[in-house]
C-alpha cells in the first residue's frame, strides 16, 4: 500500500475525501505500527505499516489508498519495564484513543493481558502471545451526515426537568417498539418514546455513558456485564450495543439527537474521563497502557508498577500531562461540534481536579474548560466527589458549572425517614442551597437536585427496603453503599399488605413532590415515575437484564403515581416561584407586602429559634411569594406568579396547621394533598381556605396551596394549567 509521511494533526484516523492520514500519539515508544485488517472478523492483520515519521512525540502516516471502512490497530514498540512504569508489548494489537468508531468489541482472552495471566507476580513478564484475533479494532469514519436545520433546544437552566436514564433499559421491554429497536438509540429516538418524554414534561435526558467500553474480565467470567458502561474504552465512538444495525452506530446517535432536539428535548451525555477500562496493574492491556502507560495514568511515584487509584476502579487518568487533558477537550468538542449534545455529567468529578494529591478547583481542567469557546457554552454538571482522601467536593466547584448535590438527596430521604433536627437543613435545601453556591456568585441552578439517581436505590426500593439486597451481583452483597438512609414502612420489600403499599406510595408522591418545588434544577431518575424496582439491589451495575430495564406493565398505583408526577412537573413548569434564578433572602422585596419567602410552623407562626433546632420537630411550612420584584425569565421578561404555600409533615399523625394570614379577599386554594394518589383527587372538603384557619395535614404529606382572590375560587377536582401560569383546567 502506498504511504506519505502524513500530517500530526488531527489525531486519529481522518479521511480527506483521497485518503487517510493516521496519527498516534507516543512519549516513550521506540517504534509503531499501523495494523490493517481485511474486516473486524480477521484474526489478524493483512499488512502492518512501520510510522517513520513523528513529529513531537506524534507518531503519523497518510494512506492514499485507505478508504472509510478500513479497521485498524497499532503494535506499539518500546521496553517492557512494569518497575520504571513501562508496559509496551507488540505482540499486542491496541485501539487508537481517537477511534471514531469500533469495529470488534473486545473478545476476552488471556492474549488480551500484556503478562502470562494467573500469578499476580507474573506482570513483571512480559506475555508474547498475539492477541490480533481477540483485540477491540477501530473503523475509519466518513464523518458525513446532513443535520440539516438542527438547532439545539438551549432550555436555560432555571427551566430545565433532567430525566437520568439507559438508552437500553428504557426501552428493551417496551411494548411499542419493534424488537429490533428495542435497547438501541432509534429506539430512543422512536414516537412513543418521545411522546412519553414530551407528556411526562422533562426538558433534557441525561443517558448513562454511551462511550464505547468493555465490561470487566472478572464480570465476564462470572457471566455478567457492565450494563451501565462506567468502564470506558473510546472517548469518541458511540457504544455499538446500542445499535440498531440499520446505519452506523454514529450517524443512528446524530439521528436520536436531531429527532429529540426536534422535540425540544436536550442530550446531555454522562461521561467518565477519570478511570479507562484497563483497571489496576493486573488489568488487561487494549489502548492507552501499551500504547504509553506513565503519560496516560498516574502512576505512584515510588512505586510506578502500581497505579493511583482514585476512582475506585483501579486507575485514574493523569491530567497533570498536557497531552491527556487535550484528549479529553478533543474529546469533549467533538461530541459537542460533530454530534450535537448538549451537555455532559462528569462522572467522579474530583478526580480530575487533583494536581498532585489534594482537589484543586483552580487545577489545570478548570482552566482549559473555562477557556474553551465551545465546552465553555454546554451544560456541565460535576459529581463533586470521587473514592480518594479530600473527595468529597460539594459546593466547591467553579461558577462555571453545576453539581449533583449529594447533601440535598441526604437531607430529604432523612426527612421523610422521619429523623429528627432535620427541619433547618431541610429549608436550606428547600431553598436551593445557598449555603453551598451563593458565596461564589453562584445561582440556585447549581445545585442539581435529585432523591435517587442510577447509584444506588430506586424510588420504589427506597420505601420498600432497609437493606440492600445485592446478592446478584455474585458478591455475597458486600458491594453498594449500605447506609442508604432509607424505610421499607414496616415490612422488607414487596408487601401484600394496602396499608404498607399505601403508605409506600404516598412517600414516592411525597419525594417527587418536594423535588418539583424545590429551588435548583430538578433530576429524576428514570422509571421513578412508574415505581420501577430493582428488587432492593443498590449497584446494579451489572445487571442486563429485567433487573434493570423499565417493566411497562404498569397497575393501577403506577399508573397514578406516573400521572401525579406529569402533574408535579406541569406545575413546577407553569410556576416562575419554583423555579427562581435568585436565592431568595427571607426579607420582604420594595412593592411586596409579604417577605419573598417566610418559613411557618403548625401554630400558623414563623418558625423560632427553638424550634429550627428542635428535635421532635417534623413539620414544616414555607410561603413562597409570587411578587417576583426585580426576577427575569430567560428573555429579560419581567417574571410575576402566584404565591405558594407548601406543608411538609413528616410526623406519622395528622398534624392541624394553622394557615398564615394574607391580603384581604383572598384565600388559600388547595391544589395538592400527596394523601391522595391523583392529583384531581381532592379531599372531600372544601378546596380553599381563609388565613388563619385549620388545615389538618395527615401524617406523612405534604399539601400545595396557592393564594387566590376571591372571585377565583377553585372548585374540587380543578387543578392548574401547565401552559398558562394563573389558569385553570379539569383535572385528569
Amino acid at each position: 500500500m502506498r504511504a506519505m509521511p502524513g500530517k500530526p494533526f488531527p489525531l486519529g484516523a481522518t479521511w480527506d475525501g483521497k485518503g487517510v492520514n493516521f496519527s498516534l500519539f507516543s512519549e516513550n515508544a521506540e517504534g509503531v505500527e499501523l495494523c490493517l485488517f481485511p474486516d473486524g472478523s480477521a484474526t489478524t492483520e493483512s499488512i502492518r505499516i512501520p510510522l517513520t515519521e513523528r513529529t513531537n512525540h506524534i507518531w503519523h502516516i497518510y494512506l492514499p489508498d485507505a478508504r472509510p471502512g478500513q479497521v485498524y490497530g497499532y503494535r506499539v514498540h518500546g521496553p517492557y519495564d512494569p518497575a520504571r512504569g513501562l508496559r509496551f508489548n507488540p505482540n499486542k494489537v491496541l485501539l487508537d484513543p481517537y477511534a471514531k468508531e469500533i469495529a470488534r468489541r473486545v473478545r476476552w482472552d488471556d492474549t488480551l493481558f500484556a503478562y502470562p495471566l494467573g500469578n499476580p507476580e507474573e506482570d513483571r513478564i512480559m506475555d508474547e502471545r498475539d492477541n490480533a484475533a481477540n483485540a477491540p479494532l477501530a473503523l475509519v469514519l466518513d464523518p458525513a451526515y446532513v443535520w440539516g436545520s438542527d438547532r439545539p433546544p438551549r432550555t436555560p437552566w432555571s427551566e430545565t426537568v433532567i430525566y437520568e436514564t439507559h438508552v437500553k433499559g428504557f426501552t428493551a421491554l417496551h411494548p411499542d417498539l419493534p424488537e429490533e429497536l428495542r435497547g438501541t438509540y432509534a429506539g430512543l429516538a422512536s414516537e412513543p418514546v418521545i411522546d412519553y418524554l414530551k407528556n411526562l414534561g422533562v426538558t433534557a435526558v441525561e443517558l448513562l455513558p454511551v462511550h464505547q467500553h468493555a465490561s470487566e474480565h472478572t464480570l465476564v467470567t462470572r457471566g455478567l456485564t457492565n450494563y451501565w458502561g462506567y468502564n470506558t474504552l473510546s472517548y469518541f465512538a458511540p457504544d455499538i450495543r446500542y445499535s440498531a444495525g440499520t446505519m452506523s452506530p454514529t450517524d443512528e446517535f446524530k439521528r436520536m439527537v436531531r429527532t429529540l432536539h426536534d422535540e425540544g428535548i436536550e442530550v446531555i451525555l454522562d461521561v467518565v474521563y477519570n478511570h479507562t477500562a484497563e483497571g489496576n496493574h493486573l488489568g488487561p492491556t487494549l489502548s492507552l497502557r501499551g500504547i504509553d502507560n506513565p503519560t496516560y495514568y498516574r502512576l505512584v511515584d515510588k512505586d510506578p508498577r502500581y497505579y493511583m487509584d482514585y476512582t475506585g476502579c483501579g486507575n485514574t487518568l493523569n491530567m497533570r500531562h498536557p497531552q491527556v487533558l487535550q484528549m479529553i477537550m478533543d474529546s469533549l468538542r467533538y461530541w459537542v461540534l460533530e454530534m450535537h449534545v448538549d451537555g455532559f455529567r462528569f462522572d467522579l468529578a474530583s478526580a480530575l481536579a487533583r494536581e498532585l494529591h489534594e482537589v484543586d478547583k483552580l487545577s489545570a481542567f478548570f482552566d482549559v474548560i473555562q477557556q474553551d469557546p465551545v465546552v465553555s457554552q454546554v451544560k456541565l454538571i460535576a459529581e463533586p466527589w470521587d473514592v480518594g482522601e479530600g473527595g468529597y467536593q460539594v459546593g466547591n466547584f467553579p461558577s462555571l458549572w453545576t453539581e449533583w448535590n449529594g447533601l440535598y438527596r441526604d437531607t430529604i430521604r432523612r426527612f421523610w425517614k422521619g429523623d429528627g433536627r432535620q427541619v433547618a437543613e431541610l429549608a436550606t435545601r428547600l431553598s436551593g442551597s445557598s449555603d453551598l453556591y451563593e458565596q461564589e456568585g453562584r445561582r440556585p441552578h447549581a445545585s442539581i437536585n435529585f432523591v435517587t439517581a442510577h447509584d444506588g436505590f430506586t424510588l420504589n426500593d427506597l420505601v420498600s427496603y432497609n437493606e440492600k439486597h445485592n446478592e446478584a451481583n455474585l458478591e455475597e452483597n458486600r458491594d453498594g453503599n449500605s447506609d442508604n438512609i432509607s424505610w421499607n414502612c414496616g415490612e422488607e420489600g414487596p408487601s401484600d399488605k394496602p396499608e404498607i403499599r399505601e403508605l409506600r406510595f404516598r412517600q414516592m408522591r411525597n419525594f417527587i413532590a418536594t423535588l418539583m418545588v424545590s429551588q435548583g434544577v430538578p433530576m429524576l431518575c428514570g422509571g421513578d415515575e412508574i415505581a420501577r424496582t430493582q428488587r432492593g439491589n443498590n449497584n446494579a451495575y451489572c445487571q442486563d437484564n429485567d433487573l434493570s430495564w423499565y417493566d411497562w406493565t404498569l397497575t393501577s398505583d403506577q399508573k397514578n403515581l406516573l400521572e401525579f408526577t406529569r402533574f408535579m412537573i406541569a406545575l413546577r413548569r407553569s410556576s416562575p416561584v419554583l423555579r427562581r434564578r435568585r436565592f431568595f433572602h427571607g426579607r420582604k422585596i420594595r412593592g411586596s407586602e409579604i417577605k419573598d419567602i417566610s418559613w411557618f410552623s403548625p401554630t400558623g407562626h414563623e418558625m423560632t429559634d427553638e424550634e429550627w433546632n428542635a428535635d421532635f420537630v417534623r413539620t414544616l411550612g414555607v410561603r413562597l411569594s409570587g411578587d417576583l420584584i426585580g426576577e427575569r425569565d430567560s428573555r429579560g421578561r419581567p417574571l410575576s406568579g402566584e404565591t405558594l404555600l407548601i406543608l411538609f409533615n413528616a410526623h406519622y399523625d395528622t398534624v392541624p396547621f394553622v394557615l398564615p394570614a394574607h391580603r384581604k379577599g383572598a384565600h388559600w386554594s388547595l391544589i395538592i394533598d400527596t394523601t391522595f394518589p391523583r392529583p384531581g383527587t381532592l379531599p372531600p372538603r372544601k378546596a380553599f381556605y381563609r388565613g388563619g384557619r385549620s388545615y389538618p395535614s395527615p401524617g406523612r404529606s405534604m399539601a400545595l396551596f396557592v393564594l387566590r382572590d376571591a372571585r377565583a375560587k377553585t372548585e374540587v377536582g380543578h387543578t392548574p394549567d401547565p401552559t398558562s401560569p394563573g389558569g385553570s383546567r379539569t383535572g385528569p
